[in-house]
């Protein structure tokens, strides 16, 4: 690349999430550091103006440039991170304002590659941009984005994806993994390791990750899905069928799968799923146990059947992944 640096622009705009602003450059300015040369990005905030946008956390933002300035340009980068709403039922719903739609559409047409953070895949879905493609974004949205969009194939799973030159990622720290990754094919995996390491992350995740954690999952607006959520937890190893939960919750079965689809955007099963790999996941990483006590632990019942959940949930086996993940000590 020479003494060359890439251009990358981050989108700013009222209400934006803070975090999908303020990490990428955070990773994109320790590549500096980590490598001592010149070579790496330039990156600005741009806006619509040059006043102070306000944040969804109430922190204000001054942009480096305007829309009109960046857009004689040519773009390595375009970010475009997101924003939502949350209404009386705690609902979140994602936000495509026209006129951010319309510059994303704009300066996309000179970026050589586009990503989206979090929810800011319905901004590009919106421009048109997602069209074909394969797509994620954040798990509670993602159902708005296939309804909205029915020309997007929405995969709610993997931490981010690349379909060609347009790269998607899912919520909050994952934009993280994906500046990571843009890193690892502008500069290699070598270095995006060292920068993982300076991030403190334990390692520089795969986009083929599941962005599903049951333990750090937002807490239910209900007391009776919270109930049921422990009640899963504490019976991860019986048969957990859908009538069992549905007698616990003294509704019926097709009632309790309109809860789990309201509170949680999948049904009772997938749920379940979930919850016995993210336990199979944190006995894969603390102990030496066998894959046919860890199935058995964890409800999967055979090594075989743990197995086929992984590929499914995160697309690797679990040996792989305990030895990726592997906790020392």
């Amino acid at each position: 690349m020479g003494g060359s640096r890439r251009f990358v622009v981050i989108m700013l705009f009222d209400g934006v999430d803070l975090l999908d602003v303020t990490g990428p450059p955070e990773v994109f300015a320790l590549l500096r550091r980590e490598t001592g040369q010149e070579t790496g990005y330039e990156v600005v905030l741009a806006a619509a103006a040059m006043e102070p946008v306000t944040t969804a956390a109430g922190v204000r933002v001054l942009p480096d440039l305007t829309f009109a300035e960046v857009s004689g340009r040519a773009i390595d980068t375009l970010l475009v991170p997101g924003s939502v709403e949350v209404d009386e039922e705690r609902r979140v719903q994602a936000l495509a304002d026209p006129a951010v739609v319309a510059q994303v559409r704009t300066l996309a047409a000179r970026s050589r590659r586009v990503a989206s953070v979090c929810v800011g895949a319905h901004l590009l879905a919106a421009a048109g941009l997602l069209d074909g493609r394969r797509a994620t974004t954040h798990w509670s949205t993602a159902g708005q984005l296939a309804a909205e969009h029915p020309a997007v194939q929405v995969d709610a799973d993997p931490i981010f994806i690349r379909d060609g030159g347009v790269w998607t990622g899912a919520g909050i720290t994952a934009c993280l993994d994906l500046s990571l990754a843009l890193v690892a094919e502008d500069f290699g995996e070598a270095v995006a390791l060292r920068v993982a390491r300076q991030l403190v992350m334990y390692l520089k995740r795969p986009g083929g990750q599941s962005q599903f954690s049951v333990p750090v999952e937002p807490v239910s607006s209900t007391p009776r899905m919270a109930d049921l959520r422990h009640f899963v937890a504490e019976h991860l190893t019986g048969p957990l069928t859908l009538a069992d939960l549905a007698r616990h919750a003294h509704v019926s079965e097709r009632q309790l799968a309109r809860i789990f689809k309201a509170e949680l955007g999948m049904t009772p099963a997938a749920y379940i799923e979930a919850a016995r790999v993210e336990a199979a996941r944190n006995r894969l990483e603390t102990t030496d146990d066998t894959l046919d006590r860890v199935a058995t632990a964890c409800g999967f019942g055979t090594a075989d059947t743990l197995i086929r959940a992984f590929r499914r949930k995160l697309d690797t086996t679990p040996t792989e992944y305990r030895s990726r993940f592997r906790r020392s000590g």
